[in-house]
């Protein structure tokens, strides 16, 4: 079993905030699939249901933020897993609006809520981040995250968990290269592409075939007389200007 935790606030005071995009796409994944109704449990609203072939739970913990990291952990302790069975979706400051990474361990980044599930599930589980860009000032922080997302975030915030929601089994399976090529692309981004081989340094262009075949293959030391040194240094002796 897996456990995909979306990280925000209860309540309908916060249901639109920022801070609030993990449940946002917990709940969009809950609607795209076959899950059962939400129902209270581990302090807070889970909901059972399977993502390809493997068993996932929903949870949205009703703790507030700063303590999703009790209603998480309840859940792994309850269920025997470790913190490599848990995803946690959040916000991120540091990302452009409907930019997403995801990556396993790392710092909290001062986010209270993946503090918390360091606390009290260990540091080395899954987390995507989805941007929702930095105000400019760190005293306008607080009232950015917990302000609702304006009109024109719907351009890019539905795009964005409808592709999660379309594409939830590639997060449960761990292709996470392929997930994010496919959010980029949702939100007008371009996938990440693979490098090109590095070409072959060829011969100077504007240099005939026999040119470049004198320049590789000239031999080391040609014969010094006769009839075929004579003919090697018309081909392949030095010319002069």
């Amino acid at each position: 079993m897996m456990i995909l935790a979306g990280l925000g606030n209860p309540g309908s005071q916060y249901e639109r905030n920022r801070h609030n995009i993990g449940f946002m796409a917990v709940d969009q994944i809950h609607r795209r699939h076959s899950f059962s109704p939400w129902t209270k449990k581990f302090k807070g609203l889970i909901a059972e249901g399977t993502l390809g072939t493997e068993k996932v739970l929903l949870i949205k913990p009703q703790t507030f933020m700063n303590l999703s990291g009790e209603s998480v952990g309840e859940a792994m302790r309850f269920y025997k897993l470790g913190p490599e069975d848990i995803i946690a979706i959040y916000d991120e400051l540091d990302l452009m609006p409907g930019k997403a990474r995801i990556k396993t361990g790392g710092g909290h980044g001062g986010h209270n809520g993946i503090k918390s599930i360091d606390t009290h599930c260990g540091l080395n589980y899954r987390r995507l981040r989805l941007g929702i860009g930095h105000p400019g000032d760190k005293s306008r922080v607080h009232g950015h995250v917990l302000g609702d997302f304006g009109k024109s975030d719907a351009e890019w915030l539905e795009p964005l968990l409808e592709a999660l929601a379309d594409n939830a089994d590639m997060l449960i399976k761990g292709e996470d290269s392929q997930l994010m090529n496919k959010l980029a692309l949702a939100t007008g981004g371009k996938a990440d592409e693979e490098k090109p081989a590095k070409a072959q340094k060829l011969p100077k262009t504007g240099q005939s075939h026999i040119h470049q075949a004198r320049n590789f293959n000239q031999p080391k030391k040609l014969p010094e007389s006769g009839p075929m040194a004579d003919m090697l240094k018309r081909m392949f002796g030095k010319k002069e200007d």
